[in-house]
């Protein structure tokens, strides 16, 4: 029983993760080169605040039950887009870090090896 719950909750992240477009597009924000789409991006939870703002007023008013779920989905996907924002800006920082890390040690290794590489001198030779 578990393995079977296992595996279809397994598919269903893979299903979710593969199709749905606030996923996909998250997933591209991670990649190192959008990185600094994160912050920009956090301006699309605004759309979804509205809509589960509008649903909330038309579900006071006898609106269908159903709309509690446009509701949930609306919220969950906004808190992923405010999420994401300072998320990227951690990732961006640490992947500078590590780039500059990297640069630092390429310029160290190039200066040590023009060094020992040094031709001696004729007064030095003898």
């Amino acid at each position: 029983m578990i393995r079977l719950i296992w595996t279809l909750s397994a598919h269903t992240r893979y299903y979710l993760r593969r199709y749905m477009p606030t996923n996909r597009l998250l997933d591209a924000i991670r990649r190192r080169r959008n990185l600094k789409w994160g912050i920009p991006a956090m301006l699309l939870a605004v759309p979804y605040l509205l809509i589960a703002s509008i649903c909330t007023k038309a579900l006071d008013q006898g609106a269908p039950g159903w709309l509690h779920l446009v509701v949930l989905w609306a919220v969950w996907n906004a808190m992923k887009f405010i999420v994401m924002g300072p998320v990227s800006l951690i990732l961006l920082i640490r992947a500078r870090t590590q780039e500059a890390i990297a640069r630092h040690r390429d310029r160290q290794a190039t200066r040590d090896r023009s060094e020992s590489q040094v031709p001696m001198t004729v007064a030095a030779a003898r």
